[in-house]
């Protein structure tokens, strides 16, 4: 996503008052974020937010961070303990006059059941590719913070099915 995009994501972001998501902005350095994670410490971000969803009792985080220090920004979701990242999106495409993420379901897990994981979130969720419209006022917020969650959720639930099914039957 072109640096413009994310900080406009950012600042809508920052102009959430609902009362579905609590927002808390994390504190940057110069720029980039330290002792957050490995993999961002240090490479320049734009912002970074802890969102909490009171009525699931779940925490996400979203930085917005030049994941390969290539002025390429993405809009990474990390896991309540910042463990792992949930989705990493950088595309933006224009749909039908709207701009909208594209994130697609590629798990990379070392077991070999990956085809199982794709084949089951293909079926529960009707495709691999997820298209998720940009907010453009602070009114939409809530409903992309919506898709953003369930989005999480479908990953989470994809990735571990391996472990609640015997999908080699």
């Amino acid at each position: 996503m072109e640096k413009e995009q994310a900080i406009m994501l950012s600042k809508w972001l920052e102009k959430w008052d609902g009362a579905k998501y609590e927002i808390k902005k994390l504190q940057t350095v110069n720029g980039t974020m330290q002792k957050f994670h490995q993999w961002t410490n240090g490479k320049p971000v734009i912002a970074g937010y802890e969102v909490f969803r009171p009525e699931s009792d779940t925490v996400y985080y979203f930085l917005f961070i030049d994941w390969h220090r290539n002025d390429n920004y993405y809009l990474v979701i990390y896991s309540h303990n910042r463990s792992t990242t949930l989705a990493e999106i950088r595309r933006v495409e224009e749909i039908d006059g709207v701009l909208q993420i594209i994130w697609s379901y590629n798990p990379l897990k070392r077991d070999g059941k990956n085809n199982q994981r794709k084949a089951f979130f293909k079926q529960m969720f009707g495709s691999t590719t997820i298209q998720i419209k940009l907010p453009y006022s602070g009114t939409e917020v809530g409903v992309f913070f919506d898709q953003l969650f369930q989005l999480c959720q479908n990953r989470i639930k994809a990735d571990s099915i391996v472990d609640v099914f015997d999908l080699e039957r």
